[in-house]
């Protein structure tokens, strides 16, 4: 079964974090095969939450674009370095290939052989240099084994066309000779003789014991083959090992994980037909033909708490989305076929999932509430956003009594963990909960932080505008705010790159200052983005 990843955005809260653990749990309970995952770093909040119930932090995924690993290429369609040259081009021919990667014993690449350089086998000019093994040359040329004292035959090759007399008289032979002959003893018993590396005797003629006895005297090797001498001198050649027909060991080759668009990149510049695939260490893993790419199996996905492709892994338009579960405005996303959606005006992501849990009847375990619990209690600023519904503080005691805590209790002190800045940089808290909007063409970006004491970020306050100008400019963004969260005060300080005075004037309707405290502010769903959308909207 194909495993199915689920994840929230590219900043992950807490809501984000617990809900893909959760809703992952409850897939697999239903006997699907999925995954939490996370797009980015975990804040010190739902570390908390994590480490409070003893739940594995969900591992990182970097991105969902299709690779190579996704492509139905032709797995496995290697050739052993050994084989020989008939042997490929039986291969290839009986699967229409128009090449084949050749690796060594342990399948590490060595290099790629086409149908060109099969061709150069039948017109070689160096017809007459054998190097092949004494099992090649029984399978290509049909033959018998009489002596075998070399397993790798590696020689000159000689045709005994010449009469008995003229040739014995004329030729020098050697070890390092191979001779087709037929059944002309003479020539025979002068080539044993000779210690030379083979002799094949074409025409299945028989040889006399006598000569054999000789031979295993002189270890030479001695094969019948079945077919006429002319017959075997086309042939041997194409008994050589298909490692000889390699012209270059370092061609082109893609990793498995290699991104589809990147090798379309390349392939657009060489025009090759076939790449090998090679995994990490250098072992082949199968041939690519570019017609291949058209048969792809994209990465299927869930989406939690989120419906915006600039919030979302990189390479979501390349994946395949099952499912969105979500309670904030509809983003950009689009699919290609119809999915479940389902989309609450809720506090959270976690009561949506809990709902789901409900309507499968699948108990909720501890450590699943915990999560669940955490991610409403964060979402909600523990029942105390205007975000909060009736639904969201309807299952918060249920929550709590199945995880074992007080939920306002345990609340504080996870929202508390989130508040310390000891320890980040202003690139940190910017980004410790930062999301990307668009509307009409125009982009915008809102990052939150809940703290007790913003004076830890006042003094520091020219850094921070300076960080957000330095946004804003480099994204092109419309403006780039960050709202310091007070849950005591029970509303946002903010802050905004100075380019953005004029829209947060706008929203406000009055003259904003870096800093100012806006009261009843403490969702970014309900008191921010609203009102900066209406803004660029209008």
């Amino acid at each position: 079964m194909e495993k199915t990843f689920i994840f929230g955005h590219k900043k992950p809260d807490t809501d984000s974090v617990t809900s893909c653990i959760a809703l992952s749990y409850l897939k697999n309970q239903l006997g699907k095969e999925t995954e939490a995952r996370i797009l980015g770093e975990i804040n010190k909040e739902t570390k908390y939450a994590l480490d409070f119930f003893n739940v594995k932090k969900p591992e990182y995924l970097n991105d969902v674009k299709l690779q190579l690993k996704d492509i139905d290429y032709h797995k496995d369609f290697i050739l052993k370095e050994n084989e020989s040259i008939y042997n490929g081009y039986q291969y290839m021919l009986k699967e229409s290939l128009t090449g084949i990667p050749i690796v060594k014993s342990d399948d590490t690449f060595l290099g790629l052989i086409t149908i060109k350089d099969l061709i150069r086998a039948f017109i070689n000019d160096k017809a007459n240099e054998v190097y092949t093994s004494y099992d090649n040359l029984l399978q290509v040329l049909e033959g018998k084994e009489v002596c075998r004292f070399d397993e790798e035959i590696r020689g000159d090759l000689l045709l005994a066309s010449y009469r008995s007399k003229t040739f014995i008289e004329t030729v020098n032979l050697n070890h390092n000779n191979i001779l087709i002959v037929g059944n002309r003893h003479n020539i025979i018993e002068h080539a044993i003789s000779s210690g030379i590396k083979l002799i094949i005797v074409s025409g299945n003629k028989e040889i006399e014991q006598e000569q054999i006895e000789f031979a295993k005297r002189k270890k030479v090797n001695l094969i019948v083959s079945s077919y006429d001498s002319f017959h075997i001198a086309k042939l041997i050649m194409l008994s050589n090992y298909i490692k000889t027909m390699i012209t270059s060991y370092n061609p082109i080759r893609f990793e498995d994980t290699d991104y589809v668009n990147d090798v379309l990149e390349v392939n657009e510049k060489l025009r090759h037909t076939n790449y090998p695939v090679v995994d990490k260490n250098e072992k082949c893993l199968g041939l690519l033909r570019i017609t291949d790419l058209n048969s792809k199996h994209p990465k299927k996905v869930i989406l939690v708490d989120h419906s915006e492709k600039l919030q979302s892994a990189d390479g979501i338009e390349e994946a395949e989305i099952l499912e969105i579960v979500d309670h904030h405005n509809l983003g950009s996303i689009t699919t290609s076929q119809p999915i479940n959606f389902r989309s609450m005006a809720v506090g959270s992501t976690c009561t949506i999932v809990y709902l789901l849990f409900k309507e499968k009847n699948i108990e909720i375990p501890k450590h699943i509430a915990g999560m669940l619990l955490s991610g409403v209690l964060s979402d909600t600023l523990i029942l105390k956003s205007p975000t909060t519904t009736e639904k969201d503080k309807e299952i918060v005691p249920e929550l709590s009594k199945i995880a074992g805590v007080e939920y306002e209790e345990y609340g504080m002190n996870l929202l508390k963990a989130g508040t310390s800045i000891e320890g980040m940089s202003v690139e940190d808290v910017l980004y410790n909960d930062y999301k990307l909007y668009t509307v009409n063409g125009k982009s915008f970006a809102i990052g939150q932080f809940f703290t007790m004491n913003f004076d830890d970020i006042k003094t520091n306050q020219d850094e921070y505008i300076k960080v957000l100008d330095e946004v804003s400019e480099a994204n092109n963004h419309a403006i780039v705010a960050l709202y310091v969260t007070d849950i005591v005060q029970n509303g946002s300080y903010v802050l905004y790159n100075t380019k953005g005075k004029n829209i947060m004037d706008m929203a406000y309707e009055k003259d904003s200052s870096e800093g100012m405290f806006i009261e009843e502010c403490v969702s970014r769903k309900k008191n921010v983005i609203p009102i900066i959308m209406d803004v660029l909207e209008n």
